[in-house]
């Protein structure tokens, strides 16, 4: 494939999603993404008081789940716990995963809708958790008992999560397989906790976005694939 092809490709793939995040941030630099600022400082707040000596016990308290923990308890703080860094991952990457996909999304989709997918990837990661040490390790889907113990933290669910459903509704197709083929890969590879939640957030986000989709297409049809000059394009027509 040559470089004018390339190129093509790439206009066609992300495009769309390019042109909507860069009028944003040139129109409203980072008063675009104020919901992802907010985020990434929360998610260093926690960062440094987790490593105080007294700061361990209340923000595990706020936001640790755990499979065996009673689900009213789970519900709680499964909100708070995108926020919190895993321990045994370097918290740069959970700051620099907040800062791009929740910022793409939040100038792609809206602040309020961006929360709402993300809480429902994590809360779906959270709940399969559940089913899967109950299902027990004999089943591909379970997982072994000492996976209910496991403190279960960090946006990786969300990010992923995020990440499929921004790829769905921009029509970048391939990127959106890529990122299911890959959670799916490592889940295969590393069929741990973090492994099988990540694709149990990609399950919902799919089942989401097919909701979505169809939803949409009952509605009468309102150019809801045209850019500002008349030609179709990738991009949804509205946010929320």
């Amino acid at each position: 494939m040559n470089r004018a092809a390339l190129r093509r490709a790439a206009r066609t793939e992300w495009g769309p999603l390019f042109v909507t995040v860069r009028h944003a941030l040139v129109a409203r630099r980072l008063g675009a993404v104020p919901m992802t600022l907010a985020a990434v400082a929360l998610t260093a707040v926690f960062q440094i008081v987790q490593n105080q000596p007294w700061g361990f016990e209340p923000v595990q308290k706020l936001g640790s789940v755990q499979a065996r923990l009673p689900w009213w308890l789970a519900l709680l703080r499964t909100p708070l716990s995108l926020f919190v860094p895993a321990l045994d991952l370097p918290v740069w990457g959970a700051l620099a995963q907040v800062l791009i996909v929740f910022g793409i999304a939040e100038i792609a989709l809206g602040r309020w809708r961006t929360l709402a997918v993300a809480y429902v990837a994590t809360l779906a990661g959270t709940m399969y958790a559940r089913l899967a040490v109950h299902i027990g390790p004999d089943s591909v889907f379970g997982l072994p008992p000492e996976a209910a113990k496991v403190i279960d933290t960090g946006p990786s669910a969300a990010v992923v999560g995020l990440a499929v459903y921004v790829t769905w509704r921009y029509r970048a197709w391939f990127t959106c397989a890529l990122v299911v083929l890959a959670m799916v890969g490592e889940a295969v590879v590393k069929p741990n906790l973090a492994g099988k939640e990540h694709v149990a957030a990609v399950a919902a986000m799919l089942v989401l976005c097919v909701a979505d989709e169809a939803l949409r297409r009952r509605k009468p049809r309102r150019d809801v694939y045209r850019d500002e000059g008349g030609q179709r394009s990738g991009a949804p027509a509205t946010r929320s």
